[in-house]
């Protein structure tokens, strides 16, 4: 059942209480910024919530026999706890503490935690019978957000995430990451798993609390817009900004919306510390195939040269980026894709990004 009153926690430090549909804010610092921008907690919640279109994630729910499976009641169910961040919710006057309810290594031990990952990784049949059967346990990837089959574990000590991903689609996450850790892109390290799935390290290491850009703008991805406002709530992650947004731009990633960037926040202040690493490059590059003709400039890239006309302050930030530099994140990856084909590519969009710039 959802719940109507509830206190929102960071950590084990009260922040709000929503209470008949009002908010009622204790600690302004430590609050979530989407609660600073819309006042109304359970459209946070929503957020937070396992995208429902997801197959597996419907299997999950379930297996976990949930009778109220809209997005509340899915985050409600894990306490509102994420792995990316410390908040999370409570009844009103409960004292339950962060520490029975986060996701952590003792979490993850448990047989049945580790099956609820593999059936929203994979759907499998094994993992369903088994979740159904210890259907009253927390589920970390009932707050797994996103549009593709995930899911958490942890491996020594550390959290990764498993996405699903053709070679295609893990080649070019991996290339990215490789791409940007040459060019000091700050970006989520990723790995192939071998297994139709593709690993990426959390970020956040349990000590930061990713802000997603959908907390503080909405649905509006417009690149001028969002420097406006990281201008005002952070501004040393504007170099960070045009990096991510040159990157677009060089790989073609055609889906940087607000849920897949952000900012980092301290855990014990709530200050904002910098821009998040780059991540989710799945549909970028080579993810749909190789790409056949010419390289033309396009939307990306005259949205990045619109961005930087207006802010040519910024041009020092865009990174140099050699051929040997491309052909050096390529052999990182250990994978069989054509070399050549993926190296003009980039330099072709390179070009492109930087002519008469």
């Amino acid at each position: 059942m959802c719940l109507q009153d509830y206190e929102i926690l960071s950590g084990d430090t009260l922040v709000a209480v929503w209470s008949n549909r009002e908010l009622r804010v204790l600690n302004p610092g430590l609050l979530p910024q989407f609660l600073r921008r819309v006042s109304n907690a359970d459209m946070w919640l929503e957020t937070r919530a396992v995208d429902s279109h997801r197959p597996n994630s419907r299997v999950l729910k379930k297996a976990l026999r949930m009778k109220e499976r809209d997005d509340v009641a899915s985050v409600v169910r894990a306490n509102g706890a994420t792995i990316t961040d410390n908040y999370w919710i409570r009844p009103v006057g409960s004292d339950l503490e962060y520490s029975k309810v986060r996701f952590d290594a003792a979490y993850y031990k448990k047989k049945t935690s580790k099956s609820i990952a593999n059936l929203a990784l994979s759907g499998s049949s094994r993992s369903f019978n088994y979740v159904a059967d210890n259907s009253t346990a927390l589920a970390a990837e009932l707050t797994n957000v996103g549009s593709f089959e995930k899911c958490w574990k942890i491996i020594d000590g550390q959290w990764w995430l498993y996405k699903k991903a053709t070679q295609y689609e893990a080649f070019s996450e991996v290339y990215i990451s490789n791409l940007c850790k040459i060019l000091d892109i700050p970006c989520a390290v990723y790995k192939w798993n071998g297994k139709g799935s593709v690993k990426t390290l959390d970020f956040t290491k349990g000590k930061t609390n990713f802000e997603p850009a959908l907390s503080f703008m909405g649905d509006n991805e417009e690149y001028e817009d969002v420097f406006a406002e990281l201008d005002k709530l952070c501004p040393t992650a504007l170099p960070d900004f045009i990096k991510m947004v040159f990157l677009d731009a060089l790989v073609l990633n055609p889906d940087r919306h607000t849920a897949n960037f952000g900012l980092l926040r301290d855990q014990k202040t709530g200050e904002y510390i910098s821009f998040a690493p780059c991540f989710d490059h799945n549909m970028a590059l080579i993810s749909k195939g190789y790409p056949e003709g010419e390289v033309r400039s396009d939307l990306l890239i005259r949205l990045f040269r619109e961005l930087i006309e207006l802010h040519s302050e910024c041009k020092k930030y865009i990174p140099e980026l050699t051929r040997e530099m491309a052909i050096e994140a390529f052999n990182q990856t250990n994978m069989k894709i054509k070399r050549d084909c993926v190296v003009d590519y980039v330099m072709n969009r390179y070009e492109l990004i930087k002519k008469d710039l």
